[in-house]
């Protein structure tokens, strides 16, 4: 089945980022945290925050963070939980019930939220604290799984030139959402070539130092006999 294709045309999310990194920060701390989660806000934020595991690496406010998880509890997609004796409110995700994702797409779906556009391959390494894959093939199936949800939740973009596998996108940032991601993508591609190129450049830069002492080994051995 092919999955590449352009926005779907059936209604489905339109998230904006501060949403989307809001989401995939409660969905990645119910499996890597457990032990403190549902989050409070302070912690939603140093997740939003960090420095490792996001692309792009966000500095969101409090505010910021506390109207994103307004907005996604509206949307029913996040919900507080009031724990006895607590003081802190805490707040957890709820699209594995709203969407029916069991825990390997909820793993695939908050890499996706996280990291962008990314390929089987790199999906499989990313979410394996959160889930483990044993093959690629498994990934691909989560990755089929959702394109085929209705709403849809994924797709796989053109591939890149330049690049040997396609990549794969989340699609509950909308329109906009999507072409941001399609844009990396094709950063991604040109990244592979100039990377690709750069190697050769190395290869010849080596292949002519290597000339160069063979020219002067000749000289040597040819000095020998005049």
């Amino acid at each position: 089945m092919d999955n590449t294709a352009t926005t779907p045309d059936e209604p489905g999310f339109d998230l904006d980022p501060f949403e989307l990194r809001v989401l995939g920060v409660l969905i990645e701390k119910s499996f890597v945290t457990p032990d403190s989660y549902p989050l409070s806000l302070n912690a939603l934020m140093a997740g939003c925050n960090q420095l490792t595991g996001r692309e792009p690496v966000m500095e969101l406010s409090e505010e910021a963070v506390q109207g994103a998880v307004d907005s996604l509890m509206e949307r029913r997609l996040v919900t507080r939980r009031d724990q006895a004796g607590g003081r802190v409110a805490k707040y957890e995700h709820q699209i594995r019930l709203r969407q029916s994702l069991p825990p390997g797409e909820q793993a695939v779906l908050a890499t996706l939220l996280l990291r962008g556009a990314q390929t089987a391959g790199e999906i499989r390494q990313r979410c394996e604290r959160m889930h483990r894959f044993g093959e690629i093939a498994e990934v691909e199936a989560v990755l089929e799984h959702l394109a085929e949800k209705y709403p849809p939740m994924a797709l796989a973009l053109p591939r890149a030139p330049g690049t040997k596998e396609a990549r794969w996108a989340h699609l509950l940032g909308g329109t906009e959402g999507l072409a941001q991601q399609a844009e990396g993508n094709a950063d991604a591609g040109g990244g592979a070539a100039r990377g690709r190129v750069a190697e050769l450049e190395e290869e010849v830069r080596h292949l002519r130092q290597e000339v160069d002492w063979l020219r002067g080994e000749f000289e040597k051995f040819r000095a020998q006999f005049e």
